[in-house]
């Protein structure tokens, strides 16, 4: 096993901590995989360990400042607009499809269902969520009570789907696996234990990242299978309609730029970032922005269409965000702003559409100026 020359360390917090009982967790897996385990493992663990994982604990998540205790804001709670605007994209959808169903994975806050429910109404007949943590499904069943039993929560996804399926801030949750180039070779980033400390390790690999480029020494970056085969996964369900996946990241060209060395693996905390998630594990959010080009050759490769590639800003202008700020008080303007200005939300996060059975000639709302496939 090679250590990494920036090895990175964290001890655990305080005995009675979420983020302790988690270590406890962390170093039995570590001890059972031979004392290391890929990143992918870990992150899944951090993240996702039954009541002590990031998103399966009782910590907020969800907020617009720090004093409410959360960790980030997202689309649906900086300005319910963002939903109403793509309600119109669901409505266009689900007339394509001949459907009044929809399927949202990850549904956060719930503030995203709100949104597209009360703008679309009886155009909806189910408003089907899945969600792995125990914790967000209570609070979305508190907010969409209003909604009866229009809303459901699946414990496994449908065998066969037709209608519009919504992921916003979904795959960049998913566990990636880390590469880092060490000059001479590629090695596998993992985690290991010195003394106790968690610590990052390196295993050599036959994995590579997808495009021949010309890595940096000592670069670091990540590989995607997790969110690659959700798109098979997805495949296999939809029989009939439009899914749309809304999320930071960049075609592959820029993904894998030489100049990004360090990758795009961050944490988020208390409304701040940092790039250490081997620190307090489970009481911050690990992310990594997606490669959008992965995820459509994946669903090319599953026999889906890939329908529509755009920035956040772009999509929700197509969609109608601008005349919807006729309306509008000046802070809901100014939190609007925010999804659409570049140096904000507008051009990092990207919106990818695809689809089946809906027609040779069905060009998704959102897309309809702007379109940017041709450079995935």
């Amino acid at each position: 096993m090679a250590r990494s020359h920036d090895e990175t360390r964290s001890d655990p917090g305080e005995p009675d901590s979420v983020s302790a009982a988690l270590h406890v967790v962390i170093r039995q897996a570590i001890a059972d995989a031979d004392g290391w385990l890929p990143f992918d493992r870990y992150m899944a663990l951090a993240l996702y360990q039954p009541g002590l994982g990031y998103y399966a604990n009782a910590g907020r998540k969800f907020g617009s400042l720090p004093s409410s205790g959360s960790d980030f804001v997202t689309a649906p709670e900086l300005s319910p607009l963002f939903g109403r605007a793509l309600a119109a994209q669901v409505a266009q959808g689900l007339a394509a499809a001949g459907s009044a169903q929809v399927l949202e994975f990850g549904a956060g806050s719930g503030a995203l269902a709100e949104a597209v429910l009360d703008a679309l109404g009886d155009a909806i007949a189910s408003y089907a969520i899945v969600d792995l943590s125990g914790v967000l499904r209570e609070r979305q069943q508190a907010r969409l009570a209003r909604f009866g039993g229009k809303v459901q929560w699946l414990d496994a996804l449908p065998a066969a789907f037709s209608g519009v399926v919504l992921g916003n801030e979904v795959l960049d949750a998913m566990p990636v696996q880390l590469l880092h180039f060490d000059g001479a070779q590629w090695l596998e980033r993992g985690v290991a234990l010195d003394g106790g400390a968690l610590v990052f390790a390196d295993h050599p690999t036959a994995l590579r990242p997808p495009v021949e480029a010309p890595f940096v020494p000592g670069t670091t970056t990540e590989i995607h299978p997790q969110a690659e085969a959700f798109m098979h996964t997805l495949a296999g369900m939809l029989q009939r309609g439009l899914a749309l996946f809304i999320d930071y990241g960049f075609p592959e060209v820029e993904f894998y730029l030489p100049q990004r060395h360090g990758g795009t693996l961050m944490c988020h905390q208390g409304h701040r970032s940092d790039p250490d998630p081997l620190a307090e594990p489970g009481a911050k959010d690990i992310t990594a922005h997606v490669n959008f080009t992965g995820i459509a050759l994946a669903a090319q490769d599953a026999g889906l269409d890939v329908l529509g590639y755009t920035s956040q800003a772009r999509f929700l202008i197509n969609c109608g965000l601008v005349a919807m700020l006729d309306g509008a008080t000046i802070p809901q303007r100014a939190a609007a702003q925010k999804l659409v200005t570049e140096h904000e939300m507008g051009e990092l996060f990207k919106v990818i559409a695809v689809g089946r059975g809906l027609g040779d000639g069905f060009v998704p709302l959102g897309f309809t100026q702007g379109d940017r496939m041709h450079r995935l």
